[in-house]
């Protein structure tokens, strides 16, 4: 039904209603032609191509409608030429087959309802033509088509034209019916009251005049009448009121004369305060009709001035007011989704008239057919009114051919139907049909036929199933049946933690524990997505202490443990992969590969800055294996002791880029669970990010909550600093500019893989009389750290009992680091 919504047009006041609905009438049926014969050939030239092409364009459109029966334009085009040529059977035909499809416009049913009284009158056709009025009043409301209606029965009608008893009644009941649905309208219902009072005086004036009991009760019905109207706000009160007391002169009637208004003279007190307030009403509101009554206005313009309206009567709180001014807005507005559910919705709130309700929403469901909440909403109204099995099953088979946005709409369409079932078979309340519960397994099938291929390992589709199973339990009494519900689940979606848990709810509720004990076992050593893998381990091992014995525990951890420990080592390895420290990650240049000793070029240039340092035969090489992987045209520009600021980090590279610290975000006190994804839509509405690196512990590969983002130029970076102290995955991230001029800053030696490192400001060349980096002092002790072979004592471990009062020996003084060799002399000496 989605092409139903792209051809339906918005409002029924556009011009496209002039296709098929005009006054002219219908033509008549081809006769032979009576024109002279000097223009006969002309015209019957003219004719043959005009018949020509008309055939042509009824091929034409036949085809479409029959390929699309849901083209509305082409239903109005076949209408229309139908109509011209004069062909009857297919004209109704035609007319049939689009009233199935979609509602009729008012002067569509008026268009049709004239053709066929032009064609016979007879009392079978009265009564088929009575009957297309009753299609068309329940459509949408319209007052035309109401006096249409009216004037045709007492027109057409034998019995009514003719004023007899028995069938006055009828009319007065159709009046009646009228002023119901449309007595309130504003603007038009003074045509529906009028054409009441003219019915009712044309039977006085048919009164004998000797029978002046029946006159004066006509006389009665015909004032309570004008009463009724005048205390409506409806247009042309003052034009009323006038015309009330033109009558009762008229009649000799007269009555007390209120003198409290000039409006009111001639009039009970009563029916003018009555009168007093309608017009207040009236001016309350006058307002709001001239806003939807302006012609320059677009269909948007109006529709919310109809909005604005409706929320008005809503707060005066006069429903059946309410309930015609919706009916004028969808009239208007038939395919406009939001009117119709609010029209529902307030329908079912206020109103609660069975009824009323059930026929608002058919209307509903068929102006807007593609909206699954409005089937639902129709359905569950069916049911309050205590609607047979066989209307509510019509609209359920109506509603699942209808084409919904979105599959979960079906869904819930099929669940409302299914609860409808399961209450009504398990209430008491006796029903016209015997409903079993075979039905309700027939609904869950078409449900799993339908949806299963779509909502495969979704949530919703364990929660159907799981419902479905707990139902073959319940109502059925069927453990067999349910187990074969649940084992029908895991082979459509067997990957889905959630349709094995719930398999395994359902054998504990049973206090089948034996049969929960084989489904752990058949799904532990499955793997599930995120940690469904280890939460079923840990299910199974809370499982067995809870209902196993000990030796169930006992098998359950010998199974359990081990495929924890691959789960975490598989976790470990994924966790290694995924570390912006692997260098094939961010595209970084492998430096030495196979050496992996070799230092990085930062490194190299900061321990050339802190002095000299010995270098065997192995790093000769390997240095200049790393000289030939980086070029000539940076590492051997200039010496390391000439190294500048620039040149060091035109040595900080990724991908052949440089990076510029400048542009670097330093933040820290993340979640430890954040990821590059939660990182890069954090700074998503900054912009500019080029890489971001988060730091991981080398020895576990989690994260450390500290991280950097480099960023294209300062101006992002600039913005990126000022979401300081903002929350990320619930925490309050801290993001400072990542400088490593200043003294004590972090920064990142990109070549090591991300690992935080202190400032490159320390690679600086050392003054003459400076002492060197690698000489501390610390409590009066020198120590000089030689290779990497060389033991050092931590610098603030002390021994116990130590004072820094006490004077250190001259053996201390001279005491140095023992080397390994040293370590083990004394170990195996004696």
């Amino acid at each position: 039904m989605d092409a139903i919504n792209a051809q339906l047009p918005l409002s029924t006041n556009s011009d496209d209603e002039n296709l098929v609905n005009g006054d002219d009438p219908m033509p008549d049926l081809p006769q032979n032609p009576t024109s002279p014969a000097s223009d006969s050939s002309s015209s019957d030239s003219d004719s043959e191509v005009d018949e020509s092409d008309q055939k042509l364009q009824l091929q034409t459109l036949q085809s479409e409608l029959s390929s699309n029966p849901s083209n509305y334009d082409a239903h109005v085009q076949y209408i229309k030429l139908l109509r011209k040529v004069g062909d009857i059977d297919n004209l109704r035909k035609a007319r049939e087959a689009m009233s199935e499809m979609f509602p009729l416009t008012p002067s569509m049913w008026q268009e049709w309802a004239k053709d066929e009284a032009s064609i016979s009158t007879g009392p079978e056709d009265v009564a088929a033509i009575e009957r297309l009025y009753e299609r068309g009043v329940f459509d949408y409301l319209s007052v035309s088509l109401w006096c249409d209606y009216l004037n045709f029965v007492q027109e057409y009608d034998p019995m009514v034209r003719d004023r007899a008893t028995s069938r006055i009644k009828k009319a007065r009941d159709l009046f009646e019916r009228a002023l119901t649905a449309a007595g309130l309208h504003f603007t038009e219902a003074e045509k529906l009251w009028e054409a009441y009072r003219e019915f009712e005086k044309s039977i006085y004036q048919s009164i004998d005049e000797t029978d002046t009991q029946a006159k004066e009760k006509q006389v009665q019905l015909i004032r309570s009448i004008f009463h009724r109207q005048l205390s409506l706000p409806l247009s042309n009160m003052n034009s009323t009121l006038e015309a009330y007391k033109a009558w009762e002169m008229e009649v000799k009637q007269g009555c007390i004369l209120d003198g409290k208004s000039n409006d009111s003279d001639g009039v009970p007190s009563q029916v003018a305060s009555a009168y007093q307030r309608a017009l207040d009403m009236y001016n309350a509101r006058v307002q709001f009709e001239e806003q939807i009554s302006k012609q320059d206005l677009t269909d948007t313009e109006r529709l919310h001035q109809y909005i604005i309206y409706l929320k008005f009567e809503q707060s005066a709180g006069d429903p059946a007011r309410v309930q015609v001014l919706f009916e004028r807005a969808v009239a208007d507005f038939p395919v406009v989704v939001d009117l119709w559910l609010d029209y529902t919705r307030y329908m079912d709130k206020t109103l609660k008239v069975s009824n009323i309700v059930r026929n608002v929403y058919s209307r509903a469901t068929r102006n807007c057919p593609w909206i699954g909440d409005l089937w639902v909403q129709y359905l569950l109204a069916l049911e309050r009114a205590h609607a047979s099995e066989g209307e509510i099953a019509s609209v359920f088979e109506k509603s699942v051919l209808c084409s919904f946005s979105t599959l979960y709409e079906y869904l819930d369409l099929f669940l409302t139907r299914i609860d409808g079932l399961r209450r009504r078979i398990s209430s008491a309340v006796e029903l016209e049909d015997v409903l079993g519960y075979s039905l309700i397994k027939e609904t869950f099938q078409r449900a799993s036929d339908y949806l299963s291929p779509h909502l495969k390992n979704s949530e919703d589709l364990v929660r159907l199933y799981a419902y479905w199973a707990r139902l073959e339990i319940n109502l059925g009494k069927d453990l067999v049946a349910a187990r074969g519900v649940w084992e029908s689940l895991l082979k459509i979606s067997g990957s889905l933690l959630a349709a094995w848990e719930g398999y395994i709810a359902m054998e504990i509720e049973s206090n089948h524990i034996n049969n929960a004990r084989s489904i752990y076992k058949r799904c532990y050593s499955k793997r599930f997505p995120g940690s469904g893998s280890e939460d079923i381990c840990h299910s199974w091992l809370r499982f067995e202490r809870e209902f196993g014995s000990l030796e169930d525990f006992d098998h359950a951890a010998r199974k359990v443990n081990p495929r924890l420990e691959e789960l975490k080592s598989y976790k470990l390895q994924m966790d290694e992969s995924e570390n912006p420290a692997k260098p094939s990650e961010h595209g970084k240049r492998k430096l030495g590969g196979d050496a992996p000793d070799v230092e990085s070029p930062a490194k190299r240039l900061k321990d050339a800055a802190h002095g000299p340092k010995k270098v065997n035969e192995k790093g000769k090489a390997q240095l200049q294996s790393l000289d030939g992987q980086t070029g000539n045209s940076k590492a051997k520009a200039k010496k390391p002791d000439d190294t500048s600021d620039q040149q060091m980090k035109d040595f900080v590279q990724e991908k052949g880029k440089v990076y510029n610290d400048q542009c670097t975000a330093f933040v820290s006190n993340l979640n430890l669970k954040a990821t590059y994804e939660h990182l890069r839509d954090f700074f998503q509405d900054v912009g500019g990010v080029v890489a971001i690196r988060i730091l991981h512990d080398k020895f576990t590969g989690k994260s450390r909550g500290l991280a950097y983002v480099d960023f294209s130029d300062d101006a992002h970076l600039n913005a990126a600093v000022a979401k300081n102290k903002q929350l990320l995955l619930g925490k309050k991230i801290s993001i400072a500019r990542s400088d490593p001029k200043k003294g004590g800053g972090h920064t990142t030696d990109r070549a090591s893989g991300g690992k935080t490192s202190e400032s490159v400001s320390s690679a600086k060349p050392r003054k003459a009389n400076e002492q060197p980096p690698a000489e501390r002092k610390d409590g009066g002790n020198k120590v000089e750290l030689k290779g990497k072979n060389t033991f050092a004592v931590p610098r603030n471990v002390r021994a116990l009992g130590w004072t820094a009062d006490k004077p250190r020996t001259a053996e201390q003084e001279d005491e140095k680091p023992k080397t390994n060799d040293e370590f083990r002399k004394l170990y195996f000496k004696g």
